[in-house]
């Protein structure tokens, strides 16, 4: 079985990866996996452009956990959701280095959970955790995800809202 592990960029996704790469389980790092798909680099938002299609269909499942933020994007049979506090999240992101709009742009897009909608248009809501991992330490958060691959916590998504943070500034 392959778990997707995915969300924005500041959510948790890699800390949580290492615990369960401890654990013994076999992770695989997506940036380990998209350099041969960069169709370029897109200098104003720091990233590199992905033929995300393309990547997906060659990527060869792998048995355990794929772990990045495009990760909803192949054909895993679970998925979990990393989710932040986009107001933590900025600070995080910051604490990184990335540029103000890069920021406030992965801020936005865990606001209006994008990651979550792009998940559902992909896998079925039974086969989907999503974990608010704002205050969950990295071993807290691998336990859940060992918990749901080994089916012993129940998928659910849908119960966070970070809808305020998007009218702080209205």
């Amino acid at each position: 079985m392959m778990c997707g592990i995915t969300g924005t960029p500041g959510t948790g996704k890699s800390s949580a990866a290492d615990e369960l790469a401890r654990r013994g389980y076999p992770v695989v790092r997506l940036i380990d996996t998209v350099r041969p798909y960069a169709l370029g680099r897109d200098e104003g938002r720091d990233t590199l452009i992905i033929d995300e299609e393309r990547w997906a269909l060659e990527f060869t499942p792998v048995e355990g956990f794929v772990e990045g933020h495009l990760a909803h994007l192949l054909p895993c049979d679970r998925v979990v959701i990393l989710r932040c506090r986009p107001d933590r999240l900025l600070g995080r992101l910051r604490s990184r280095g990335y540029g103000e709009e890069k920021c406030r742009e992965n801020a936005e897009a865990e606001a209006l959970d994008v990651i979550l909608i792009e998940t559902l248009e992909g896998i079925r809501s039974d086969r989907l955790l999503e974990i608010d991992a704002t205050d969950l330490p990295p071993a807290g958060a691998a336990d859940l995800i060992e918990g749901f691959f080994l089916g012993q916590v129940p998928p659910s998504h849908g119960g966070i809202d970070w809808t305020d943070y998007l009218m702080e500034g209205a």
